[in-house]
């Protein structure tokens, strides 16, 4: 599977722990994000996330920020991309199973690396569950 994953200053930790993790399970990682904690504009570690899903360059994406509010709202603005902020294992898995969002959105200044990763690892072996949820699906695009 190939993955993107995006970050700002508050998820350099996140995200070296999760392309570990990505590597060790044989998946391909597109790193868009920032390794240093120096302050940087989120949007610009987002945006090419949300376009290589645009584009079938990646099956799956994951954008950290501090809240995870801020790179959840900015990848939703592209075409082709559900994006959920997911703070628990079990959101993880709902994110996938009734919105088969294609984009986890972790906060970075609100969970644990490990329940990040843990995270990570549900929402991306979680199916999409189809039947009345792909009729909502349908409806998300303006």
């Amino acid at each position: 599977m190939k993955i993107s994953i995006g970050n700002d200053h508050a998820g350099p930790d996140y995200k070296k722990a999760i392309v570990k993790y990505l590597e060790d399970k044989g998946h391909e990682v597109i790193n868009h994000g920032t390794d240093t904690f120096d302050s940087v504009d989120y949007p610009d570690f987002a945006h090419p996330v949300a376009k290589d899903i645009e584009t079938g360059n990646a099956d799956f994406g994951i954008v950290i920020c501090g809240s995870g509010n801020g790179v959840a709202i900015t990848v939703n603005k592209h075409q082709k991309v559900r994006a959920a902020l997911c703070w628990t294992k079990e959101i993880s898995a709902l994110a996938r199973q009734h919105n088969n969002a294609n984009i986890i959105s972790i906060p970075a200044r609100f969970t644990a690396i490990q329940q990040a990763v843990d995270m990570v690892d549900i929402f991306l072996n979680t199916e999409f569950e189809g039947g009345r949820h792909q009729n909502r699906v349908d409806k998300i695009p303006c």
